[in-house]
């Protein structure tokens, strides 16, 4: 991934009790808030629910802090885990 793509990049993960609706939910705020998902993996382990998006931050309608307070909100609602990183901290703290 360049530089200049990295910049706009950022990586979400969501963990929690597996239900109805988590995809949905966060496809539909991401989609809201102008973020593209470039990617996405996701699978149940038991009935634990794991997934983590490559998102796309280029025609954002706000800024990451205000994204990641809306995740949060969205991931205390359905009494899961919502956490979003720039892809270049995300990059800084595996690169140990």
């Amino acid at each position: 991934m360049s530089e200049q793509n990295k910049k706009k990049t950022a990586v979400i993960t969501v963990v929690g009790h597996d239900r109805v609706g988590i995809i949905a939910a966060v496809s539909k705020l991401l989609a809201e808030q102008g973020v593209n998902i470039n990617d996405i993996s996701q699978t149940i382990l038991q009935d634990v629910f794991t997934m983590i998006m490559l998102v796309d931050l280029a025609d954002m309608r706000s800024d990451i802090k205000l994204l990641a307070d809306e995740l949060e909100h969205l991931g205390n609602e359905l009494e899961i885990s919502i956490r979003i990183q720039h892809a270049d901290i995300f990059d800084a703290m595996h690169r140990i």
